[in-house]
């Protein structure tokens, strides 16, 4: 048996055929078509000293401290230094193209949908005896019992019950509906009533609720959903002609 394998393109082809990804590359392919396209009608313009901090991002993200990192990168991905630049051009090409289109809707999408960026701070257990959930309800109202000790009690999974049915911070759309509604209209700290779902019965401490602030990072986030969004309302807009 020969240890050479010769790989072609056909073959690279076809294997994407076979493992359905196909669709993938061509959304992919249509998406970067439509973002030079846009950009190009906007008059967008990258800057040589623009390209070359968007590329020292790029490697500093990947970890790519050395020259040696970079030449063992663009190996692993079969990528020529021209290729690289390309790379590192769309993004910044998209970034700028999201700024141009849709910095202006940011705020007005935060207001109108600031709800949906409200956080919370909780701690389950969830149980499968209803009366028990009741029964440790009551308990902890009336300073029975704690939370943290109905954790230690009743969570059968240990790296949970470590840290006391912490579930960290989640938004709204974190949460089922009906899970949803109890905690973001709760007044913490406080424990809300036994909740029944398909799970079971869900015992929950609401620990804090964070209101949301239009900062930096929330506003990248707004941008890019609405990038995303709008490159989707562009794929559904065109027909793509595949030939293969």
């Amino acid at each position: 048996m020969t240890n050479i394998f010769i790989i072609s393109p056909e073959d690279i082809l076809y294997q994407m055929k076979l493992s359905c990804q196909l669709p993938d590359m061509i959304e992919a392919i249509a998406t970067r078509k439509i973002i030079t396209d846009a950009a190009d009608q906007a008059g967008i313009k990258i800057q040589p000293g623009e390209l070359q901090q968007a590329a020292d991002n790029m490697r500093l993200l990947k970890k790519l401290v050395k020259a040696k990192d970079t030449e063992i990168w663009l190996e692993k991905h079969y990528l020529s230094l021209n290729e690289f630049k390309e790379v590192v051009e769309i993004s910044l090409l998209s970034a700028k193209l999201a700024h141009h289109l849709l910095a202006e809707q940011v705020e007005p999408f935060f207001f109108t949908h600031q709800l949906d960026y409200v956080k919370s701070i909780t701690y389950e257990v969830v149980l499968d005896d209803e009366d028990l959930a009741w029964q440790l309800f009551y308990a902890v109202q009336e300073n029975k019992i704690s939370f943290p000790d109905i954790a230690q009690q009743y969570i059968k999974e240990p790296e949970l019950r470590r840290v006391g049915g912490y579930c960290g911070i989640r938004c709204r759309g974190d949460f089922i509906p009906e899970i949803a509604a109890y905690v973001f209209t709760a007044h913490p700290p406080k424990i809300i009533k036994p909740i029944l779902t398909q799970k079971g019965v869900h015992l929950i401490w609401v620990e804090e609720i964070i209101q949301p602030h239009l900062d930096e990072v929330l506003r990248c986030k707004i941008l890019r959903d609405l990038f995303a969004a709008w490159l989707q309302q562009q794929l559904e807009e065109i027909k793509l002609v595949v030939q293969i």
